[in-house]
């Protein structure tokens, strides 16, 4: 008996120690293991957070891009309506005011009554640095029969013609070769005899006796003139519009994205 109780008694010991042992190591394993799942999860966390900084760069990139890229479309459109109404002030000024105050207002129809070649006109042209020279064409005097009125008139060829010479139907480019300009102003006299009857503009108040074949600022010339300043004004303003829709889009489209979340 003696024996058993000594070897219970130092038996009690190792295994005391034993279990001590094994808890203490169950302890230790738990601890380790609840470590390492927190270092994973704040490596997931600087991983996430690395990501939504990348992500944050590149939007902020982005916006900037676009907002540069606004910027230089409005900028655009605001200089094509700039240019467009500088060429409507020019053009306004220019043809547009002279077809305003222009007499030959009414088209009809002219007969040709006489189509005769009389007296040289003198003329110069530019021979170089402050060289001028003197030449001669043949003024074509052409009368004509207006149908709308019934009284006959001087024709001429447009408005700057009747300015230079109110005698003569055609004023050609002074040159040093006579020879060509003769044979162009018959050329015209012969056109007219063989038409007989051409368009012509005249003034129904009859303040201007003369009768104009075509008109330098007729209607035609003037929406030509300003069709093309019109095209750019409207781009222009199409851009901006263009470009105020794409801005507004894009914040409805956030808010919708923030209500959503």
């Amino acid at each position: 008996m003696c024996c058993r109780s000594f070897r219970q008694t130092h038996r009690s010991p190792s295994s005391s120690q034993c279990q001590h042992h094994r808890g203490g190591s169950g302890k230790m394993f738990f601890v380790a293991g609840n470590k390492a799942g927190q270092g994973s999860g704040s490596d997931k966390k600087s991983i996430y957070q690395k990501f939504r900084g990348y992500e944050l760069m590149d939007k902020r990139r982005t916006e900037t891009a676009l907002k540069a890229g606004e910027d230089r479309a409005i900028f655009l459109g605001l200089s094509m309506m700039l240019c467009s109404v500088m060429m409507y002030f020019l053009l306004g000024i220019t043809m547009v005011r002279s077809y305003a105050e222009s007499v030959w207002t009414e088209e009809t129809v002219c007969t040709v009554l006489n189509s005769t070649i009389m007296a040289d006109i003198n003329c110069s042209y530019n021979c170089g640095v402050d060289c001028w020279r003197s030449s001669k064409f043949p003024c074509l005097q052409v009368y004509v029969s207006v149908n709308a009125s019934d009284r006959v008139a001087l024709l001429s060829h447009n408005e700057d013609v009747l300015e230079k010479n109110s005698e003569c139907f055609y004023v050609p480019k002074c040159q040093k070769e006579q020879t060509v300009m003769h044979t162009l102003i018959v050329d015209i006299g012969e056109r007219l005899r063989a038409q007989q009857q051409v368009p012509c503009f005249h003034d129904p108040l009859e303040r201007q006796e003369a009768v104009l074949l075509t008109q330098l600022y007729g209607r035609a010339a003037v929406f030509q003139s300003l069709f093309w300043p019109s095209c750019m004004l409207a781009g222009g303003l199409l851009i901006i519009l263009m470009v105020k829709l794409t801005q507004y889009l894009s914040i409805l489209c956030e808010q919708i994205g923030k209500i959503s979340k």
